[in-house]
C-alpha cells in the first residue's frame, strides 16, 4: 500500500508490475480495477487502514488481471456499486466480442474471464464518477477508459499505457513484461489515444503495470513516442 499524493492509494503486486488503486471520494472509497482474487484481503486490509469504507468498483477494461478480484470483493461489499465504460460493458457483461462497423476489423485479444457480478453504472466519454473524468481510451482493448482525478490531476490510465520500466505504449513492453504486446487489440487506435493523453495537463500518470510518473510527464510522452519511431 502506497500512498501517491492525498486521497489516492496504490496497491502493488510483484514489484510495480501490477497495480490497482483507492481512490478516497467524500462518502467512500472507489477502486479502480481489482487485479486477481487473491489480491482483494489486501484492498480490504488497505481500506480499514484509511478507516473509510469501500463504496464503489471501477473498472478500466474487462482483461482479467483487472477485474479477476471482481466477484470476491462484489461479494464482500453490500450495495456497491460497479461501473465501466459502456462499450467494454458488451464483452465484460454479455461476453459479445462482435465489432461495431466503425471499429477495426481486428481480433480482440487477452483473456477475458466469465465474472458473475454484473455493472451497475455504464460510463461514456465525459461523465465524472465521483472526482474522476472518463476519458476514452480505446485500443487496447475496444472500450478501455482511462480516469482523471481532476483534483490532483493525476491519469488512472489502465492499460492506455504501462511503465515498464518507464511510460511506453501498451504494444511496446519490454520482453521481460511482454503482455501488453499480446494483448492489445488495436495498435494505431492505441497509439490515438495515447496521443490524446499526451495533450492532457496531467500532474502524474497511474499505470495498471509499471511506477507510476510523478516527474516531467510530456517528457515521458514524449520519450515513449520516440522509442516507437525508433
Amino acid at each position: 500500500m502506497h500512498q501517491i499524493v492525498p486521497g489516492i492509494v496504490r496497491i502493488a503486486r510483484m514489484g510495480s508490475l501490477m497495480n490497482c488503486y483507492l481512490v478516497v471520494e467524500e462518502d467512500g472509497i472507489t477502486v479502480v480495477d481489482t487485479l486477481f482474487a487473491a489480491v482483494v484481503p489486501e484492498i480490504q486490509s488497505a481500506a480499514k487502514t484509511l478507516g473509510t469504507p469501500i463504496r464503489r468498483i471501477l473498472l478500466t477494461h474487462a482483461h482479467g488481471d483487472h477485474i479477476g478480484g471482481l466477484d470476491r470483493l462484489a461479494r464482500s461489499l453490500q450495495g456497491a456499486d460497479v461501473a465501466i465504460g459502456r462499450r467494454e460493458s458488451r464483452i465484460m457483461g454479455r461476453r459479445d466480442f462482435s465489432l461495431d462497423p466503425d471499429e477495426p476489423q481486428t481480433k480482440i485479444k487477452g483473456m477475458y474471464p466469465r465474472v458473475a457480478t454484473s455493472p451497475v453504472t455504464l460510463l461514456d466519454e465525459g461523465d465524472f464518477y465521483g472526482s474522476l473524468e472518463v476519458i476514452a481510451t480505446p485500443g487496447h482493448t475496444p472500450g478501455h477508459m482511462s480516469y482523471l482525478h481532476r483534483p490532483t490531476g493525476m491519469l488512472l490510465a489502465g492499460d492506455a499505457v504501462v511503465a515498464v520500466p518507464a511510460l511506453r505504449a501498451v504494444y511496446d513492453c519490454p520482453w521481460y513484461f511482454p503482455f501488453g504486446n499480446f494483448a492489445t487489440w488495436h495498435r494505431p487506435t492505441a497509439l490515438a489515444s495515447m496521443r490524446k493523453l499526451a495533450s492532457l495537463d496531467l500532474d502524474g500518470v497511474l499505470p495498471g503495470h509499471g511506477a507510476p510518473v510523478l516527474a516531467d510527464v510530456p517528457g515521458a510522452f514524449q520519450r515513449a513516442f520516440t522509442r516507437i519511431k525508433a
